[in-house]
């Protein structure tokens, strides 16, 4: 890089912070700092959900598994996250934007207190807040070794200055400032990825080597599954990831509470299973003929797209595909540290003290900052480590941890929205999150030589099963349950949807009207 490429990414950092401080005109309450008020428009949802999926580790460890096995990095990934996310918007993103519509809150988790019981709410925030440290972490990593590619700073360097930057605009703004810096870095990833795709196109022979370059390529390049990621894998993937974008991410639930009405949230989610079913394609294309191009220094070619992108690109175009790759990241990064901020206020502050539970709108404000900031900086002491023994490595994290984690958390918070499963109560719901955490370290840390697809889906598929069966065996359904899962089923204002009363986590509001000044 040289100055003309710091220019591009100190002036990307600086609006970044200027978009920040521009939304924290928006903010007056934790329910626009959490949730936008309910305004956003359906599109910017789209778009930030979208944005808010990936990070830079797409153009590192995906990077390399594009380099290594071909197009099965985009079937395997991105193409069973676009489909997980059409089936989660007709099933979840209406019935998630009631929560915040109906049931007035600015958590996606508070609910959960309502439909099971406090100890359940507590057991899945506490163990998703310390899975998203993790998750966190690996982001860290990944934008921190592209940065040390690009211009020798040590990866604890990039970590912090990454981290910094992420934390002033979102603490500042909230979903606000995630939401608008993401239609900024989707811009931005937007000409970053057509320049990388026409450089790499017109090095092997111009747009006809969409097609003909694959006869130069190993034969396994063309392959849909390859390697470890296998059928089997692929549709453990789809499994995963219907419930892990669908909200199980609890920054992907956000976006859908954002928006005015269940309507604009189902239209937020097709956009964004539109976006994940054709934009991975055109980033992932440089990636499966970097072989041709370039020769990967690192054992599991990470470092692969970093290296077409110093050979292939002019300086200043260099720096906007930095920018790109730092916009994947903070985007990723700063959502979840809204969503934990937003967990740890409303949903463990309050049952730990009581003090919090009488939090006013400028105390409730300052602390949802002060989280934020404070889940920023575990996760980057995290990322310090993501190399350690404990870890492994960026990719691992990211498939094994977060993958088979997610199921345990989201099984329960997602299908107790569904009328279909109204019997399983507490029971079910705490059983089968313990029992997919153990599958989770049987199949990883107890028993050897377990293929990655039993590794990632079993803790989701035995918390299914646990969640489904002991709703049959021990029904635990009440009147209350049943009132509540009128309230965010229902499209109309009829006596269903209104027979709940009030309740406890916020006040109700009209059908598809403005979240409700909350604290």
């Amino acid at each position: 890089m040289n100055s003309l490429d710091w220019a591009v990414l100190i002036g990307y950092f600086g609006v970044m912070v200027a978009i920040g401080v521009w939304s924290h005109k928006r903010v007056d309450d934790v329910g626009d700092f959490f949730t936008a008020g309910g305004k956003m428009p359906w599109w910017l949802s789209g778009i930030s959900h979208h944005m808010s999926g990936y990070s830079a580790v797409m153009f590192t460890g995906y990077a390399g598994i594009a380099y290594q096995y071909g197009v099965t990095s985009y079937v395997t990934w991105s193409f069973p996250i676009a489909v997980g996310i059409a089936i989660g918007a007709q099933l979840f993103a209406g019935r998630l934007n009631r929560l915040r519509s109906r049931l007035g809150v600015a958590s996606p988790l508070e609910y959960l207190k309502s439909r099971y019981n406090l100890p359940t709410q507590q057991a899945l925030a506490w163990s998703g807040v310390l899975l998203k440290i993790v998750d966190v972490g690996a982001k860290w990593a990944a934008i921190a070794t592209l940065l040390s590619v690009f211009t020798g700073m040590s990866l604890n360097q990039g970590i912090l200055i990454t981290g910094v930057i992420t934390g002033i605009y979102c603490t500042v703004g909230g979903l606000w400032a995630d939401a608008l810096t993401e239609l900024g870095q989707f811009v931005i990833q937007l000409l970053a990825g057509v320049a990388m795709l026409i450089t790499v196109m017109g090095e092997l022979g111009g747009v006809s080597s969409l097609w003909t370059v694959w006869d130069r390529l190993p034969d396994s390049h063309a392959r849909p599954t390859v390697g470890p990621y296998t059928l089997t894998f692929l549709l453990a993937y789809l499994f995963i990831k219907t419930f892990e974008y669908s909200g199980g991410m609890w920054n992907q639930a956000q976006r859908f509470m954002a928006t005015g009405s269940a309507r604009n949230a189902k239209r937020s989610a097709r956009l964004s299973a539109a976006l994940w079913l054709v934009w991975p394609a055109v980033l992932f294309f440089p990636m499966w003929v970097a072989p041709l191009l370039v020769r990967a220094r690192k054992p599991d070619a990470s470092d692969s797209y970093a290296l077409l992108t110093e050979r292939l690109l002019p300086h200043g175009l260099l720096g906007l595909v930095v920018v790109g790759f730092f916009s994947h990241t903070m985007a990723m990064c700063s959502s979840d540290a809204n969503a934990i901020s937003a967990v740890f206020t409303r949903d463990i502050a309050p049952a730990l003290s009581a003090r919090a539970r009488g939090w006013n709108h400028r105390a409730g404000l300052l602390a949802a900052r002060l989280s934020t900031v404070s889940f920023l900086a575990l996760s980057m002491a995290i990322a310090t480590q993501v190399d350690s023994p404990a870890f492994k490595d960026i990719i691992t994290v990211v498939i094994k941890w977060v993958a088979g984690l997610v199921g345990p958390i989201s099984i329960p918070f997602l299908l107790g929205m569904l009328p279909t499963f109204r019997r399983s109560g507490p029971t079910a719901a705490l059983t089968s999150w313990a029992a997919g955490l153990f599958a989770f370290w049987l199949t990883n840390y107890g028993l050897s030589g377990m293929q990655l697809q039993v590794q990632i889906v079993s803790p989701v598929a035995v918390s299914l099963v646990l969640f489904v069966l002991i709703g049959l065996v021990r029904p635990e359904a009440t009147t209350q349950r049943d009132a509540l899962l009128a309230r965010i089923n229902s499209d109309g204002d009829g006596a269903a949807a209104a027979a709940l009363p009030v309740p406890e986590q916020g006040p109700a509001v009209t059908e598809e009207g403005e979240a409700p000044r909350s604290v």
